[in-house]
């Protein structure tokens, strides 16, 4: 019964190094046993990290897996501002918590993990610019670069100036969006008179 154990152990890290956060059902497919993985937490070789949801010590945080999880559990949710531009890759802030939009008054829900921040928007800004990204059979909810940005500046409490203008040059600078995508999305979204003297800086050819 222990090489059985050790060998699910050994099974159970191998596929963890490549899949992780991994699910207790994700495990019990491979065939890793609910006792292997109890004992492997005790052991201190996994970490429990939400209900049915483990990972080895030394992980580093995995945003993509992240914003899996919370698309399973909170499938109405838009990824957004800070999570939204790394997700984008427009930042090199590594936001702590994912942040999360959901409706003025929508359910909130309760995730063990990842950590999230919730934003509540209001109409138009909560549905404006969403895009599905689909990871298997799984659709992330993500607001597209033109509106993050312009939520990230119509939004200075949240997130900082100095963040949002980096990513607009980000953007721009890797043809992510064009100006005239930005500067749709600022009126759309309450944005431009914050982002208008920005934008005209970065586009001018003086």
């Amino acid at each position: 019964m222990l090489a059985t154990d050790q060998g699910q152990r050994a099974h159970m890290i191998d596929y963890m190094e490549v899949h992780a956060p991994a699910r207790s059902r994700d495990l019990a497919s491979i065939g890793v046993s609910g006792t292997t993985i109890a004992r492997a937490v005790a052991d201190g070789v996994v970490v429990r990290i939400g209900r049915g949801l483990y990972q080895l010590p030394d992980s580093e945080p995995d945003l993509h897996a992240g914003l899996i999880e919370i698309a399973k559990l909170a499938p109405k949710a838009v990824i957004c501002l800070t999570s939204a531009l790394s997700f984008h890759q427009l930042t090199d802030q590594l936001p702590r918590r994912v942040w999360i939009a959901i409706g003025a008054k929508d359910w909130a829900p309760k995730i063990e993990y990842p950590r999230i921040r919730i934003v509540r928007f209001r109409e138009p800004y909560l549905t404006n610019g969403t895009e599905i990204h689909r990871s298997g059979d799984v659709e992330v909810r993500v607001y597209s670069i033109a509106k993050t940005i312009a939520d990230a500046f119509r939004n200075p409490k949240l997130v900082d100036r100095s963040v949002a203008i980096e990513a607009m040059k980000a953007a721009l600078s890797a043809r992510k969006a064009t100006a005239g995508q930005l500067a749709a999305a600022a009126r759309e979204n309450g944005a431009w008179n914050q982002m208008r003297p920005y934008l005209e800086a970065l586009t001018s050819n003086g």
